[in-house]
């Protein structure tokens, strides 16, 4: 059973992905505070963390950067309700080698299909 992490300041969002997730097989831990989320990783856990982009304190991008520290192998899929155009990203955030972006809303089984493909990549 893959393991996902959805970290979303927002518990809406969190419960709806988590019972999705679940629903699909996967075993989900859900973060309301990013800085939870950095405090309880630990290294070879997560198959993926699906991160919110816009939180307070901790953006999705500190997240990002706070773990890769610990595990430089963590796969991260950026969960955005904003259109995100990869070029124009890179250019803001060169050192952010994410590839894989979740556009809110979205549907359960587009989100499903993103983590398996998000997974299942180099």
């Amino acid at each position: 059973m893959k393991r996902i992490a959805v970290v979303d300041d927002e518990p809406d969002i969190t419960t709806v992905l988590k019972k999705g997730l679940e629903h699909h097989g996967f075993a989900v831990d859900v973060f309301n505070d990013p800085q939870a989320a950095l405090d309880s990783f630990k290294p070879g856990h997560y198959d993926l963390m699906i991160i919110d982009i816009r939180m307070p304190r901790l953006n999705g991008f500190d997240l990002y950067r706070e773990l890769k520290k610990k595990d430089e192998n963590v796969k991260v899929c950026f969960l955005t309700a904003f259109e995100i155009y990869y070029e124009e990203f890179r250019k803001m955030f060169p050192t952010v080698d994410v590839r894989a972006f979740i556009r809110k809303p979205v549907s359960i089984s587009n989100l499903v299909s993103q983590v398996n493909s998000t997974i299942e990549s180099a």
